[in-house]
């Protein structure tokens, strides 16, 4: 009886931050209320409440749980034994795709981690587990004399400037297609890792 009780809190833990997200991405960080959430899934907001603490916590952590499942998708593309087949996959699943409804939270958090402790926390620890993803790659890639890179945390940094600057144009101010960002940060890699810009198309 018990386990089935800590279940349904779980089931309904996860609601809440599915609906979250996909009220954070329509409305903003800033905009979002638990009162909408509470609205969206026919709850009373004390039930959201008591899950969460506060709207801060709750916004904090359904950020976490959108931008988490790209980073589980990266982690499993990581994976390998062929670093450039492992760097391809992952320049695949990397920067806007689909409804990008990741990194259009993601953008937005920029704007508010600026204010809001909370969010640039988060943000922060996100932000070095995609760096360590991509950092992993280059390392075993450096190791096995795939690509020449004197300085891998340099790239690592260089590249997610590239990629977060052009993902903003790319879904912001719509100047850059997707096409031209995988193509444009595929022929940095290139440069940076000593490949042919060929083998990461």
């Amino acid at each position: 009886m018990a386990g089935r009780a800590r279940r349904s809190v779980e089931v309904r833990r996860e609601e809440i931050l599915t609906t979250t997200v996909e009220l954070l991405d329509k409305l903003g960080l800033a905009s979002t209320r638990v009162a909408d959430v509470a609205v969206a899934l026919d709850v009373s907001p004390a039930l959201v409440f008591y899950h969460f603490g506060t709207k801060d916590d709750l916004v904090a952590e359904a950020f976490a749980h959108a931008v988490e499942r790209d980073l589980r998708r990266l982690e499993r593309a990581a994976n390998g034994t062929d670093p450039v087949d492992r760097l391809r996959r992952v320049l695949r699943l990397y920067g806007p795709t689909g409804r990008a409804t990741g990194w259009r939270i993601w953008i937005d958090a920029w704007a508010v981690a600026q204010r809001d402790p909370n969010i640039r926390k988060v943000l922060k620890r996100l932000d070095h587990q995609w760096q360590d993803i991509l950092r992993s790659v280059v390392d075993d890639g450096v190791a096995s004399g795939d690509f020449t890179c004197p300085d891998p945390e340099a790239t690592v940094a260089r590249l997610s400037a590239l990629v977060d600057g052009l993902s903003v144009a790319a879904v912001v101010h719509r100047t850059v297609t997707r096409e031209q960002l995988r193509n444009w940060v595929a022929a940095q890699l290139a440069v940076e890792l000593g490949v042919d810009v060929e083998t990461l198309g």
